[in-house]
């Protein structure tokens, strides 16, 4: 796997592939700095090197070239994050990129106009990635979170960088993250999945049952769960659908030797409603006109004891709809324990769009061994599927 340390930038021109998809507000300000920051440490390294940085990357999803959309919005952030002048280029393609891409200097920064004002971008044309490949010397993907797509960008680009192409430090972080859950981590291996949906981490259960010891099945999937096996669960989200699927992931853990841990009580209540009336109530007798919305006191606490004995843990999904605060108690106790055992060594990684919503929400950002910046890419990664950017770099 070759990364940016593989190579020396010095005279040279990185053309690297980012993502600063970040959100933005009514007055154009980025709210949210983080993926920029993520991208900080393969910048830095190569204007370190003596080398220029040519920033790639798409924002939102346009149709053709809307000015809400433009990269230019995000100069002062990026220019904040990185302590270094940006250049801006109107095009990220054709002369005015040719040429300021040419007059960059070691040491300086030029950052490209949206590439999605170009339907070609996602629509993986080779002339445009061509394009694209003659404003660098060497290319460089640091984006996971586009990854998973074939766009010009992050994957047709890499064939005309045949040998001059590399994993930047945040993608190289997130493939040796991803390979120490499934392949190489350190037994007990634990998986927490929860959220709403089974059908939305059918695959991702699949894959993931040869690799684990442990899964902890938790959130609005509990209930299919519970009701496949005959327990009442009153009001709570089901589907009804899947419960076959229940039975059969259940069947083939047990010939797997692979434990679930099922909560064996909920938070209920009587309204999806934050000022609801709660109250504590076994997992399989709810009452109808009740909902379960949040792990219970006693399955807080079984899940500690599993979270404990674990060396690696991978944790995609909440325990209760954490957005209210009366049901985000089993979230945050999970949190608890999983940066508590890793306190004490274990590797845990957190990814998925809610789950790292919540790590971010309630402090656990930096007790966690890594926090995973691509929520489609990751679930893609874990379902065992070869994510096409990264495989174009390790062509």
């Amino acid at each position: 796997m070759k990364t940016i340390n593989d190579f020396d930038f010095n005279n040279k021109k990185a053309l690297i592939r980012v993502d600063f998809n970040v959100p933005l507000n009514d007055q154009f300000q980025v709210t949210d700095a983080t993926r920029i920051l993520s991208a900080k440490p393969t910048i830095i390294k190569i204007l370190e090197d003596g080398g220029s940085c040519i920033l790639m990357s798409h924002l939102g999803r346009p149709k053709g070239a809307q000015d809400e959309f433009s990269l230019r919005h995000i100069i002062s952030k990026v220019e904040d994050v990185l302590g270094v002048e940006v250049k801006f280029a109107e095009n990220c393609i054709g002369a005015s990129a040719e040429e300021a891409a040419n007059n960059l200097n070691p040491g300086e920064i030029l950052l490209l106009e949206n590439l999605r004002f170009h339907d070609e971008e996602k629509s993986g044309d080779k002339g445009f990635a061509e394009a694209l490949s003659k404003l660098g010397h060497i290319y460089v993907n640091d984006a996971f979170g586009t990854a998973h797509r074939a766009h010009a960008s992050t994957t047709i680009i890499a064939q005309f960088f045949p040998n001059k192409k590399c994993f930047g430090n945040l993608l190289a972080k997130e493939i040796e993250s991803i390979d120490k859950v499934m392949k190489t981590g350190e037994k007990p291996v634990l998986a927490v999945l929860g959220g709403a949906k089974v059908s939305s981490k059918i695959t991702i259960i699949e894959n993931i049952l040869d690799k684990v010891d442990h899964l902890i099945i938790g959130g609005g999937m509990t209930f299919t769960f519970v009701k496949a096996q005959g327990g009442s669960i009153g009001d709570s989200i089901c589907e009804d659908d899947k419960m076959d699927l229940a039975l059969d992931i259940i069947k083939k853990a047990k010939a797997k030797n692979v434990q679930i841990h099922l909560p064996v009580d909920v938070i209920a209540a009587n309204a999806f409603s934050n000022d609801a009336e709660t109250k504590v109530l076994e997992v399989a007798q709810i009452p109808n006109g009740w909902q379960g919305l949040d792990a219970g006191p006693k399955s807080i606490a079984n899940f500690h004891q599993v979270v404990m004995q674990c060396k690696t843990i991978l944790w995609n999904g909440p325990l209760g709809v954490f957005e209210m605060e009366n049901f985000a108690n089993g979230t945050i106790a999970l949190g608890d324990s999983i940066a508590e055992a890793t306190n004490q060594g274990a590797f845990s990684l957190v990814g998925g769009g809610d789950s790292v919503a919540a790590v971010k929400q309630f402090g656990f950002e930096n007790k966690v061994s890594y926090v995973s910046t691509g929520g489609g890419a990751m679930l893609e990664s874990l379902e065992g599927k070869t994510l096409p950017g990264i495989a174009a770099i390790l062509e």
